[in-house]
């Protein structure tokens, strides 16, 4: 996979990292190179090693190389992997007079799990060996970089005391940064912070390798704070490399003045991104290697510490389709973490020891945003594997597999699957065109994807809890679409549910409308005759208004049958025809919907009414008022003071 960087018409941006043993002579190579002392802090002038990562910026012809420099010792390794975040090529520097040493290992393998894919190699302190030792470590330089990406990157012999081999160190950066594929590529913009200070006059500066997209000044962003929140903060200034610019893109290392925001609570790790782009996870699904140099193998439910991006946070691993990794072994796996995290699909990460002294191994990024997976599922581990696909339309199917019934938005489809924003749209066509999601229209103004498989689930888990309430009711017609929610409401989308239903009637499995639904093959129980009976009763009430019928008189025509009276009576209510006051009194549910609407008049006019009032106002008796006030109150609709009745 070949590195893809933007290219901008007037220069090449591009990040450059060093790497190597400590005290090997990165830092004074990066000072001979632009004349910039990247040791920043007291301790490392006092020290004379580097503690933290530096910067600095060289020029190259059309290429403009902001460069990170990396501590190289081992107690600060998590430093250099903050560092290593968005560099596009590296140099890998070896001290001539040391050779290979344990952190030029470490190093390479780090770069190597990081996915690096371009650079050259320094041999510092030429001047100090004679050309038999020089030619020795450069054969063992080789043994060591054979079959990495570095295995055919020129080694350049160079001393910062005589000036030996800069400037051709330099013409060999230029030469690599030639070869690589420099296609423009409209992502949004990210940004993992790795250092913050605050400036007089200014406020609060983050800065760090931007390793997708642009942004301006003014633009809006969004600030993800490492605990699972985040907010939105404006861009009140931008920096790259000391000068004041107005925009900032991938392959720049930029300084963002954030208006307020205080230097407290921004750290590294943090991260800013384009508002909605990347969403904070507690776990993820990954592509695990276990380094080949290490003796001991990944186990299931390890403890280790994750680096992806400039965060470190401690974990656990999950294996999902064996018990351990073995050295050299890659396998399908889940980070379980104390912290929230924001990743990308593809995002390489590298894992170490729980106390921070081994790296064990790295991968990639196939879900960003995971939940559980069940270990050695066998659908499980082939949709996930399909998530390493080189094929988009197949990662893309096996995300909307896996988002289940909650679906997607189609920009989710950037973080989770790789996608280029600008290539989203023919995505979700090609995938709709082939049956493999479906598009449903949400209300408001919302439009969710859902796999297709998982559409068919759910339309016959609405029909199985459908035929659950025919079988308990087995006299209703139909029921309430509410009724049907609650017993779904796992789903956690009502939109959705309610989608899926109209879905289900246009398809002729449902039958019903906005308010009450049924199986298009449900058979109520109710005899032809008593059907009959029940619309009658239904009818009568309506033209009765408020003087209804007693139940009772309808006895005759049930035969005598008092059960079965009963249970048209219930079918009525429960079906929304009949409203229940008391066990004997029913009103028609337009003659109540207009006795609500007739009280809310009337109490705008008067405060308060006595039962005879309410009496006369329904045209009804005593007989049915006292029962319907009883009612009402029961409802919520008024609230009795003594006499009297106001609105509740």
């Amino acid at each position: 996979m070949q590195s893809e960087i933007q290219n901008p018409k007037s220069a090449i941006d591009l990040i450059l990292g060093t790497a190597g043993h400590i005290d090997h002579g990165k830092t004074s190579l990066v000072k001979a190179l632009t004349g910039i002392d990247t040791d920043r802090l007291p301790e490392e002038k006092a020290r004379g090693i580097t503690i933290d990562i530096g910067f600095a910026f060289l020029e190259l012809g059309t290429f403009r190389l902001g460069i990170v420099d990396v501590p190289g010792h081992e107690r600060f390794i998590k430093n250099m992997l903050a560092g290593a975040t968005g560099i596009d090529l590296v140099i890998l520097i070896i001290a001539a007079d040391d050779s290979i040493m344990p952190q030029t290992r470490e190093h390479l393998e780090i770069l190597k799990l990081l996915r690096l894919q371009h650079g050259v190699i320094a041999l510092t302190k030429a001047d100090l060996v004679d050309d038999t030792t020089r030619e020795v470590a450069e054969l063992e330089i080789r043994e060591l970089v054979q079959g990495s990406f570095l295995q055919d990157a020129p080694i350049i012999a160079t001393s910062v005391a005589t000036g030996q081999g800069i400037e051709e160190l330099k013409a060999a950066l230029r030469d690599v940064c030639e070869r690589m594929v420099t296609r423009e590529r409209a992502e949004w913009f990210r940004l993992p912070i790795d250092r913050a200070f605050t400036v007089a006059g200014h406020g609060t500066v983050v800065t760090g390798s931007i390793v997708s997209g642009s942004v301006a000044v003014e633009d809006e962003l969004e600030w993800h704070r490492g605990n699972g929140q985040s907010e939105l903060v404006r861009v009140r200034g931008l920096n790259q490399h000391g000068k004041t610019v107005v925009e900032i893109h991938r392959g720049q290392r930029g300084a963002i003045n954030l208006a307020g925001i205080s230097l407290e609570s921004v750290h590294r790790g943090q991260e800013l991104a384009k508002p909605g782009y990347l969403r904070p996870s507690r776990v993820l699904t990954v592509r695990l290697q276990a380094l080949a140099s290490m003796r001991r193998a990944i186990k299931h439910r390890l403890p280790c510490r994750l680096h992806l991006g400039t965060a470190e946070v401690l974990a656990s691993v999950s294996v999902l389709d064996r018990d351990q990794i073995d050295p050299g072994e890659w396998a399908l796996a889940q980070l379980f973490l104390e912290e929230p995290v924001t990743a990308v699909w593809g995002q390489p990460f590298v894992l170490r020891d729980s106390s921070a002294e081994w790296t064990l191994g790295g991968g990639q990024v196939l879900q960003p945003t995971a939940t559980k997976l069940r270990r050695r599922h066998i659908e499980h581990l082939e949709q996930a594997e399909r998530l390493w696909s080189d094929d988009v339309e197949t990662r893309a199917t096996a995300f909307a597999w896996f988002a289940e019934f909650h679906g997607f938005q189609q920009d989710d489809l950037v973080r989770e699957v790789g996608i280029l924003p600008g290539d989203v749209g023919k995505v979700v066509q090609r995938l709709t065109e082939l049956s493999r999601v479906v598009e449903l229209a949400l209300p408001p103004h919302r439009k969710l994807m859902i796999h297709a498989e998982r559409l068919v689930q759910l339309g016959e888990r609405i029909l199985a809890a459908l035929g659950t309430l025919h079988a308990e009711l087995p006299l209703f017609t139909s029921h309430e679409r509410s009724k049907l929610l609650v017993l779904l409401n796992y789903v956690g989308d009502e939109s959705l549910l309610q989608a899926t239903v109209d879905r289900l009637i246009q398809q002729k499995k449902l039958v019903g409308d906005a308010k009450r639904i049924a199986r298009a093959d449900f058979k109520p129980k109710l005899s032809a005759n008593q059907r009959k009976l029940k619309d009658k009763i239904v009818e009568e009430h309506r033209t009765a208004g408020f003087t209804p019928p007693e139940p009772k008189s309808f006895a005759p025509q049930a035969a005598g049958n008092a059960g079965a009276l009963n249970d048209i009576f219930e079918v009525a209510c429960a079906e929304g025809f009949l409203v229940r006051i008391t066990h004997e009194i029913f009103l028609h549910t337009d003659t109540e919907t207009d006795m609500r609407s007739r009280l809310t008049r009337t109490f705008t006019e008067k405060p308060a009414l006595t039962v005879a009032e309410i009496r006369d106002l329904l045209g009804t008796t005593r007989k049915f008022a006292i029962p319907i006030c009883e009612y009402l109150d029961r409802a919520g609709i008024t609230r009795r003071n003594g006499d009297l009745r106001t609105a509740f």
